[in-house]
């Protein structure tokens, strides 16, 4: 069993540094699904252009005073679906809006 254990870890350190690697040269990690607005194409991550489209409707009903609950309602009456094909909720809206106005953190930029 602690054989199995050691080679998992193993795996996973050559994997994690895979990553790292790749990240450090500007290319997707491959952390989980890209953020809504962008894709992974041939290991690069790139803008979606119908994502970016919403992002742009997002920013500008924002802008326009709009809460977060009206963008959502205004998007899912409008036939609009998040990268998972669900319905905007509030949070959806506002992770969308912290990524455009960079207040989150880019685990790319997280260093161990």
């Amino acid at each position: 069993m602690a054989a199995e254990n050691f080679q998992e870890s193993e795996v996973w350190q050559r994997l994690e540094q895979g990553r790292r690697a790749k990240a450090a040269q500007g290319g997707y990690a491959g952390y989980g699904s890209p953020a809504f607005g962008q894709q992974a194409v041939d290991g690069e991550l790139v803008d979606n252009p119908d994502e970016q489209t919403i992002i742009e409707l997002i920013r500008r009903h924002h802008k326009s005073g709009k809460s977060l609950g009206q963008i959502a309602n205004w998007l899912n009456q409008n036939g609009y679906t998040t990268k998972r094909g669900q319905q905007w909720q509030r949070i959806s809206v506002k992770r969308v809006l912290d990524r455009l106005y960079e207040r989150t953190p880019r685990i790319s930029s997280m260093t161990s």
